[in-house]
């Protein structure tokens, strides 16, 4: 029998991206308080614990992942006083709140990186990554920033190259530094001391990189990497095995993890990371092999694949494949750096995609917004925000369409600003038919669907704590898979194909449809007779002797 599980193995996580979730005081850009004002609606929905991209201080190069105090909150977003307050509010209404960490750059107005920049004796030279150029003037080596060019930038100043992974006013963190660690660590504290319940861990495989800075080998097969994820133009030129990802990270998030475990059992943290890798037996070895790093490597390996039964069924078993004993797996179907689902595979196979992401064994993420349904928005080039789109142009790399405002009602703006100010992105052209109000009221709606799924998923254990077991006879265009806890069984069945599918699994038995991604019906089934309409999903509760 499965004993109760650790809150966040439980629990449903919730995205918020603060800049477009609520706008209080009237500047068009999201802000702590209006997050507070909406806590009542993540209650409702049944969110567990919410996940909030950066809100510390920043020259907003990046939006917030170029941190240039890591102990404090920018003004945009309100102060320590409210962020202790939406803490203070998150846990009244039983959710937990995750902070995101950012330790493997920090923005060049750093004060840490202004001293380290100043000159070569300073203190603190060693806290960033500083190397002499070869003897032509060219830099160090061949790495390559994943927002185009090289990964090193000239310092006239102090007459070196510093290490940049991402924007040139994004230098990198020495961790082989020890002062760079501890500093780091006290970051950690600061914000677990303030009840942080979790710690996301952004690109946290970059924090190390080979301590010999040798060259990364070519990439034989650039394409192939367009079948998972976003192409990055040169960036995609090499295999990127010196630049991060070294073996010694995982001693760093053994250390993370013990701190962490050092505030105890009754108030237990937790630890997520931006494992960006799809190699299946890499990435789960970010689980530590005593289950002593992160408590969940982040998966991306649904976000990018072609949505098709065998596809997914395929990513699925593999990542339960090489889970370490005990080890629990976290899924995702979107998020601030990806294109939104319903664009990606459509409305109408969202719906089943849903109810796949609240059904797998694991812990799942919802973006905002996307139980609701919204889509990329169109973002002219007079308006584009994003640091990648404008750096790397040209490749469909822009963020901004899959970050716009939350829509909450039918008003002006969509109730995210008022109307007479202009939100720091365009809001959809038809958030007049799909926002919160709207979906609220219509019985079959996306939102409906989600807060049913939520709701099922809390009251019943199979769905949140049990087995998984793929079943083998399904239709090609079909994926099933049993959840079981104790003598209950769920039988999760969902239609990938715009066709109706006949179900015929040849073990007898019986169950009932509890809930379809239509909210239409709910009734009996034989196993060796049933139906899938196009595009649907539904979750079968199976009798004790099916």
């Amino acid at each position: 029998m499965i004993q109760h599980q650790a809150w966040w193995q439980e629990g449903v996580i919730y995205q918020i991206y603060p800049r477009s979730f609520q706008d209080s005081n009237g500047d068009g850009i999201g802000d702590l308080a209006g997050i507070i004002s909406r806590l009542d609606y993540l209650a409702w929905l049944g969110i567990d614990a919410i996940w909030l991209s950066p809100i510390y201080p920043s020259p907003m190069v990046d939006f917030g992942y170029d941190v240039s105090n890591y102990v404090d909150i920018d003004p945009i977003f309100g102060d320590l006083a409210t962020f202790d307050r939406l803490v203070a509010e998150t846990h009244r209404r039983g959710m937990k709140i995750i902070m995101d960490y950012v330790p493997s750059h920090s923005s060049d107005q750093h004060p840490w990186f202004l001293e380290s920049r100043s000159s070569r004796n300073n203190p603190k030279r060693d806290w960033y990554v500083w190397a002499d150029a070869k003897p032509d003037g060219s830099p160090p080596n061949n790495w390559l920033a994943s927002w185009g060019g090289s990964s090193w930038e000239w310092d006239e100043t102090t007459q070196q190259y510093y290490l940049h992974s991402y924007h040139v006013k994004m230098p990198d963190l020495n961790w082989r530094n020890p002062a760079v660690k501890a500093a780091m660590f006290d970051v950690a504290r600061f914000w677990l001391d303030r009840g942080v319940d979790g710690l996301r861990v952004d690109s946290a495989q970059r924090i190390m990189k080979h301590p010999q800075m040798i060259d990364n080998p070519p990439n034989p097969n650039p394409q192939a990497l367009a079948n998972v994820y976003k192409l990055h133009g040169d960036y995609d030129s090499q295999l990127h095995i010196n630049d991060k990802g070294h073996a010694d990270v995982h001693g760093v998030y053994r250390e993370l993890r013990q701190l962490l475990d050092s505030y105890g059992s009754s108030s237990p943290r937790m630890m997520i990371g931006e494992v960006h890798i799809f190699d299946w037996p890499e990435w789960a070895s970010y689980y530590g092999g005593h289950l002593d790093e992160m408590h969940m490597p982040l998966n991306a390996g649904l976000l990018g694949i072609p949505w098709q039964a065998r596809n997914v069924q395929q990513v699925i078993d593999a990542i339960e494949a090489v889970l370490p004993p005990g080890a629990w797996p976290d899924y995702v179907l979107g998020n601030h750096d990806e294109h939104r689902l319903v664009s990606r595979i459509g409305a109408q196979q969202a719906r089943a995609a849903m109810l796949l992401l609240l059904t797998l064994r694991g812990s799942p993420t919802i973006y905002y917004g996307d139980e609701i349904g919204m889509h990329d928005i169109p973002v002219p080039p007079e308006l584009v925000k994003d640091p990648w789109e404008i750096s790397v142009p040209g490749l469909g790399l822009g963020r901004d369409p899959e970050r716009s405002p939350m829509q909450w009602d039918a008003s002006p703006n969509a109730g995210f600003c008022p109307p007479d100010v202009t939100p720091w992105l365009p809001i959809a052209a038809d958030y007049r038919q799909i926002n919160v109000a709207v979906e609220r009221s219509d019985p079959r709606s996306l939102l409906a669907l989600t807060h049913a799924l939520l709701h099922l998923r809390r009251a019943t254990p199979a769905l949140s704590l049990g087995s998984y077991q793929p079943v083998a006879d399904a239709p090609d265009d079909c994926f099933l898979y049993l959840r079981q806890h104790g003598l209950h069984r769920y039988l999760i069945a969902l239609n990938f194909s715009p066709d109706e599918q006949h179900i015929s699994l040849p073990a007898p038995g019986s169950g009932r449809l509890l809930l379809s991604t239509f909210l239409d019906r709910q009734e009996a089934v034989k196993l060796s007779d049933f139906r899938l309409r196009g595009y649907e999903g539904g979750i079968i509760e199976l009798e004790h002797n099916a």
